[in-house]
């Protein structure tokens, strides 16, 4: 990977200078005038040796000679500015045609596990709108290292436990009018609906809510009855809303699924003397942290034990290197304190669990926010992106075949682009207008010079084959610098949990392909028509396998 062969060369110049090694970063350089990689080592040296930073990084440069390299420069402050040869391009350009999809991609000789824990439904309640960024930013998250080449397990950690079932419970016994195997999702939400506003014209309902929990707790025939009906209708219609997404999560374990543990996980932070006494619950210290509390006065577990429970048993069971949540920002206290815990146990270190924290999903208008007991659907929203995709294909393109098929495709894919596009930490405006755009920054703009990319190569009959390299024209080489870019990306997403890299890098390949295939003949070319049809196919290749990493599929037409 050429950040590895920079450092190497970095590194090498640095002991040279009888420095010891230090860590340093390797960038994509912002402007094509700068070369491809800039290293800001000569300005971290500068400040350890108290030295003049242009002049280190002269010293440096200097030292750097190899054929991948055209030329080496120093600028601003301190820069060291890579700009890689004609003959390295060329070298990769054939890599891609060999390795085809898997470019960019490793095989790893020893397969560490990464655990992504995404989604996390709640059972009984909707699969709203809220739900999507955890949804396909985890399972990015989870394309991104299998690409990797490590061993990934996704886990659908939903929400089937907790004192909510028995106010479910009770209002299904008070007010039910059907069989429980009748009700939908929308029929459950509305009867806790009905128990909020109920409650607080009564609050004795609380305490026979607590009860019905209790009863489930202690395995009451009645109440595990209706609790399976409810995960049950859930599951089914979430399903349905996995199924339009394209996405299929390898274990749904739940809250429910570590509530035979929570005693281990008590008896075992007593017996490790993690925890304290505190008003008659038990909480467990922490340093720099408010304690977690994992069993309340009255002897009741907490959504904090059950986390502390699905940690435990991942660890015994998957040995992961690493796990991984994809939770909303909201949730970033309380993972601090139980990744802590965790660490305080023995049983990982904190370092290897992640919580990479998403922000909310906003209308063009606010936050979007919904008045009591109305909720905003995530398969309404899906549904309606498909719609609006069909209108926009009946007016662009009305002979079309498969168009409720390429509706799909595209309307689904644009909802999720528009949230992958943006850092996962940032909140996102939600704007029809800017997701279904054929222009700009959009999942049908990625898709279309994708199928751009296709039709020329559907049109060739020349064979793709690359010898002696050599770029006669500035659009040739500036699609080569930015396809041999691919690697170094895919492996800085995954390294900070960030899709939106992926997605702005395929962007800016769309934009560079399209600027390449306007500028310059590719199937009437007289000269370099076989490298042209190649960067032609790499550029397809890296689209194509991109978006599918996004979790986006690519029509056959448009």
């Amino acid at each position: 990977m050429i950040e590895e062969k920079i450092k190497n060369f970095l590194n090498k110049a640095v002991k040279e200078l009888r420095i010891e090694p230090f860590d340093f970063s390797i960038e994509i350089s912002k402007e094509k005038d700068y070369g491809d990689y800039s290293s800001n080592i000569a300005m971290i040296l500068a400040k350890k040796e108290n030295k003049n930073p242009l002049e280190i990084a002269s010293i440096i440069k200097e030292k750097i000679k190899d054929k991948i390299f055209e030329k080496v420069e120093v600028a601003g402050p301190g820069f060291i500015n890579f700009f890689l040869s004609d003959e390295y391009l060329g070298e990769e350009l054939k890599k891609v045609l060999k390795e085809k999809k898997e470019y960019g991609c490793l095989k790893r000789k020893k397969k560490e596990t990464v655990i992504v824990d995404y989604s996390g439904v709640n059972i009984a309640k909707p699969f709203g709108i809220g739900h999507l960024r955890s949804t396909v930013i985890g399972q990015a998250i989870y394309n991104m290292y299998k690409c990797l080449g490590y061993k990934v397990l996704g886990d659908n950690h939903i929400g089937d436990w907790g004192t909510q079932f028995g106010k479910l419970i009770y209002a299904i016994k008070e007010w039910g009018d059907k069989k429980i195997q009748d009700y939908s999702v929308k029929d459950l939400v509305s009867l806790y609906i009905k128990f909020h506003e109920e409650s607080e014209k009564h609050p004795e309902m609380i305490n026979e809510a607590r009860q019905w929990f209790e009863r489930l707790e202690k395995g009451d025939k009645e109440a595990r009855r209706i609790w399976k009906e409810c995960v049950k209708t859930s599951l089914k219609e979430f399903d349905r809303v996995y199924s339009m997404l394209g996405i299929n999560i390898d274990m749904t374990l739940g809250e429910s699924f570590y509530e035979p543990m929570l005693k281990d996980v008590v008896e075992e932070a007593l017996e490790k003397g993690v925890v304290q006494k505190s008003q008659g619950a038990l909480i467990i210290p922490l340093k720099t942290l408010p304690p977690l509390m994992i069993l309340k006065s009255d002897g009741s577990t907490l959504y904090s034990t059950r986390d502390l429970a699905a940690i435990r048993h991942r660890v015994k069971k998957f040995k992961p290197s690493l796990i991984i949540y994809e939770v909303g920002s909201e949730q970033s206290l309380h993972f601090k304190q139980v990744f802590e815990s965790a660490e305080l146990l023995g049983w990982i270190k904190k370092e290897k669990l992640v919580h990479v924290p998403h922000g909310l999903i906003r209308l063009k208008t606010g936050k979007m926010s919904t008045r009591k007991g109305e909720i905003i659907f995530l398969q309404d929203v899906l549904e309606e992106a498909v719609r609006r995709a069909e209108e926009i294909i009946e007016r662009k393109n009305p002979d079309l075949k498969e168009k409720k098929k390429i509706a799909k495709i595209i309307g689904i894919g644009a909802v999720k682009y528009n949230d992958l596009s943006s850092h996962p930490s940032t909140d996102i405006i939600f704007d029809w207008d800017k997701i279904l755009n054929l222009e700009g920054n959009s999942g049908p703009y990625l898709q279309y010079a994708c199928l751009r990319a296709k039709k020329i190569l559907k049109k060739s009959k020349t064979k793709l084959v690359l010898k002696k390299i050599e770029f006669t024209k500035k659009e040739e080489k500036n699609l080569a610098r930015k396809i041999q870019q691919y690697p170094f990306v895919l492996e800085k997403a995954a390294e900070s949990f960030s899709p939106n890299l992926i997605s702005n890098y395929l962007f800016d390949l769309s934009k560079e392909f399209n600027s390449f295939y306007e500028n310059i003949p590719v199937l009437k070319a007289e000269e370099n028509k076989s490298l042209r049809l190649s960067l032609v196919y790499s550029a397809s290749l890296i689209l194509e396998k991109g978006l599918e990493i996004l979790g986006i599929e690519v029509p056959e037409e448009i």
